[in-house]
This record gives C-alpha cells, sequence and structure tokens, in this order.
C-alpha cells in the first residue's frame, strides 16, 4: 500500500553576527563540520529573484508575523544558466519545507514577459501551481537579492551552516543572468547571516557553538531587507511615507 507523500519540514535558525564571529565560529567547527563539496573556492554567490501577489502578501505576513506563510522565488549561482529553479518555500515558525522545480533560461525569459502558458503544461506540480498564482493571484517580480554563500555540512542529522555575507538589492531590471546590474547593500558594514538548518536533530556539538550572545535574526529576512531596500521601484507607497516624514 502507498503512502501519501508527507512534507518534511527543517528547522532553520538564522543569526546576525559580525565578521570576527564568523571567523572564531569557522574555527570552532572545522575539526567536525567540513565545507560543502559543491562550494567551489569555499563558496558561491546566489541571486534569487523573487515573487510576490497583487497585494503583496509574501511582505505583509512578514511583517504581521504570521505563522504560516510561503514565498515564490527563481534561484541560480554564480550567475550562471546552468543551474536554474523556481522554489516555493513555505514556513511555520522556525520550520520550512523547500520544493523545487528546474527551469531553462527561455521559461525564465517566457516568465519575465508575461508569457505563463507553459507552465500550465508542466509536468512539474510546482510549475502548475505557480501559474494559477501568477494568472489568479498575479504573482509578479518584486526583488533580486545577492549574497555570497559559504556552506558548511555534517552528516549527523543532516546539519546545513551556511554564512551569508554582502547581502545586497539588485537594481535596473529583473534580468536576473545580467552580472553587471547595480546593486544596494542592506545590512550594516561588517555584519552577515549565519543561518543554521537540520532535519531531527541538532548534535550538541553544534549546539555549542552557536553564538552564546548574538539575537536571533527572525524578524527580518533577507526578501524583506531588499524588498525595502528596492521599494520606491514598487510604486507611490515609498514616495508618499517619505514625504509625510519630511512634513512630520
Amino acid at each position: 500500500m502507498m503512502k501519501s507523500k508527507k512534507e518534511l519540514f527543517r528547522n532553520e535558525w538564522k543569526y546576525l553576527i559580525s565578521v570576527g564571529e564568523k571567523e572564531l565560529l569557522r574555527l570552532r567547527m572545522s575539526p567536525f563540520l567540513h565545507l560543502d563539496p559543491h562550494a567551489d573556492e569555499g563558496g558561491y554567490m546566489i541571486r534569487s529573484l523573487y515573487f510576490d501577489d497583487y497585494w503583496n502578501s509574501a511582505y505583509e505576513e512578514k511583517e504581521a508575523g504570521i505563522l504560516m506563510r510561503k514565498k515564490y522565488r527563481i534561484r541560480i549561482y554564480n550567475y550562471s544558466d546552468r543551474s536554474i529553479k523556481l522554489e516555493r518555500k513555505k514556513k511555520h515558525g522556525s520550520y520550512i519545507f523547500k520544493e523545487s522545480a528546474p527551469l531553462t533560461r527561455e521559461e525564465v525569459e517566457k516568465i519575465l514577459a508575461g508569457d505563463y502558458e507553459f507552465l500550465l503544461k508542466s509536468q512539474y506540480p510546482l510549475c502548475r501551481e505557480f501559474y494559477v498564482e501568477c494568472v489568479s493571484n498575479m504573482m509578479r517580480p518584486r526583488t533580486i537579492v545577492d549574497y555570497d554563500r559559504e556552506p558548511w555540512i555534517m552528516d549527523e542529522g543532516t546539519v546545513r551552516v551556511t554564512f551569508d555575507r554582502d547581502v545586497r538589492a539588485a537594481i535596473g531590471s529583473f534580468d536576473i543572468f545580467d552580472p553587471t546590474l547595480p546593486t544596494l547593500p542592506v545590512l550594516e558594514p561588517g555584519k552577515l547571516v549565519m543561518e543554521v538548518k537540520f532535519t531531527e536533530m541538532l548534535p550538541q556539538i553544534v549546539r555549542d557553538i552557536l553564538p552564546p550572545h548574538a539575537a536571533e535574526f527572525t524578524a527580518v529576512s533577507k526578501y524583506v531587507l531588499c524588498y525595502e531596500k528596492t521599494r520606491y521601484m514598487n510604486g507611490f507607497e515609498y514616495w508618499y511615507e517619505t514625504q509625510e516624514r519630511e512634513i512630520l
């Protein structure tokens, strides 16, 4: 008897740390964690094009503290079109569930041009569901998030620790394959994001190295930071708020 597939949520903890803290953590981790073998020269660059619907639900629900929410994005690495993924990230508190489906560069260009018909005919359920979002809820590109990632992994408990530095919002267009897009930094100098992800358990040896004094960076996401940095491109709301502050 076949069992229905169950969504497996992973734990995700985020911290805002300094470069100095990161170097100390790196030294403490190196005896029992190792760099992800996919990380050439110690890391890779990630670019994600995030989408939101007509009501900016992904952003507004995050700001309102809604416990269960979801985000859609198209992700590439090192500006390359060799690996392109459409992803949906569901979140329930500090638990995440991520789904993905491959895309081609031509398909990404169709999405950016507003041609969604091919998604409906896709063999991947995620693409067909994204089609419904685009047509029914006017899901559209909102912002591009760039950062450089250094990933560490540990087999026990499927543990993954990543350091994301130089988090920035790309502006000028939504062409995710353009490496010349200008970017705006969204973190204060000397700061970066540390993420700890694990499925079933976090070994005590890893718990012991977590930043003891760093506040969990759960209040704001990289998407929210970049969305707010580029809000002026999404309408007049940002301009009106700016004018009201100047009047006050």
